[in-house]
């Protein structure tokens, strides 16, 4: 199951002194995430990137904030209050969850997949064009505008990823490819989004099973 990804050790992201622990992580639960575990997965792996988190913190010094970044993305932020007549977001929200789950679902295929990422396209234009009424305070057509970016990134990681991964395995299935093919059993795939908006996805080779663990799961059967 996808997440962020993470140092098995430290719970550091790919974005240094960022850590990431729960079910936002990606790496401890393979193809199926299991019922039941999410808590335990949080206390574990919580304080281990506790841990390593407050020590990085010790050993390294602040960093600097760049006010050109910060006047940007709050203008990028409050864009919406500033037009008139654009779309009411929580519309594009709607839609993005219907096609999503209808095209990207329990049960894919090649095609609709294709034709969620036109789709994903089209919102992200319509997103462009979103605009609020009212103030900052509680104000959740702004907090959906908001919310729009991310929900459209992950929207696109997920359908890249389940089009590149030609099998079914646990919760991912495949129509067009129902069975597994042990080739995918070798490495995980990750979506990165680039400084030109796009996403670029690799295969990042699984280190093989220390021989302990091998045994381990021989003798369960």
């Amino acid at each position: 199951m996808g997440g962020i990804r993470v140092n098995a050790d430290t719970q550091e992201s790919s974005v240094r002194g960022l850590f990431a622990a729960g079910e936002c992580a990606a790496g401890i639960n393979g193809a199926n995430r299991l019922g039941g575990n999410s808590l335990s997965d949080l206390l574990v792996f919580g304080k281990r990137a506790g841990e390593y988190a407050a020590a990085f913190a010790q050993e390294n010094a602040g960093g600097t904030v760049d006010q050109d970044q910060v006047a940007a993305a709050a203008k990028w932020a409050l864009d919406p209050f500033e037009r008139e007549n654009g779309e009411n977001p929580f519309t594009i929200q709607h839609d993005l969850q219907d096609s999503m789950q209808a095209l990207v679902g329990i049960v894919r295929n090649e095609d609709e997949m294709q034709e969620a990422l036109v789709k994903i396209a089209e919102f992200r234009e319509r997103r462009e064009k979103v605009s609020v009424m009212g103030n900052v305070d509680f104000n959740p057509g702004w907090h959906t505008s908001l919310d729009l970016h991310n929900l459209l990134n992950v929207s696109e990681a997920i359908t890249l990823a389940a089009i590149a991964r030609k099998e079914s395995r646990g919760g991912h299935f495949r129509e067009d490819y129902e069975a597994k093919d042990p080739e995918f059993a070798k490495f995980n795939f990750t979506v990165k989004k680039q400084d030109d908006g796009s996403m670029k996805l690799d295969r990042v080779p699984i280190p093989e099973m220390p021989e302990e663990l091998q045994a381990v799961i021989k003798e369960m059967g």
